[in-house]
């Protein structure tokens, strides 16, 4: 929460899985990275945004999607934008669940097969 703002809240459901599931909108906050200067760089919006999946609460799957920020620098065109390591590498799941489900086995397959139908197309 230290980069990011709440836009956005849904409660959805599947009609096919029969299931309610919650969607949560961030957007990363218009704060340059560490060591960069406001004067030498400037916001250009968004790079799309990423779905990924996050503990279930309350028995129902927790879907975030996240918009990260990129600036540019005003004389050069570089672009940056911050590196996020809460996003499993190769994954649409967060480091932390992704790690859990590791380490749970049978449960990370039960737990895949419920929950990733929820979200088509994303």
């Amino acid at each position: 929460m230290d980069y990011f703002v709440i836009t956005g809240y849904q409660t959805l459901c599947s009609v096919e899985l029969k299931q309610e599931y919650w969607l949560i909108d961030f957007e990363e906050k218009n704060e340059l990275p560490t060591g960069y200067s406001r004067i030498e760089y400037e916001s250009k919006g968004f790079i799309g945004s990423k779905l990924i999946q996050d503990f279930p609460l309350r028995g129902k799957a927790v879907y975030l999607r996240i918009s990260k920020r990129r600036w540019r620098h005003k004389e050069t065109g570089e672009i940056i934008k911050r590196d996020f390591s809460f996003i499993a590498d190769g994954s649409k799941f967060t480091q932390e669940l992704s790690d859990f489900l590791k380490d749970a086995g049978e449960y990370a397959n039960r737990y895949h097969e419920q929950y990733s139908q929820l979200l088509p197309g994303e």
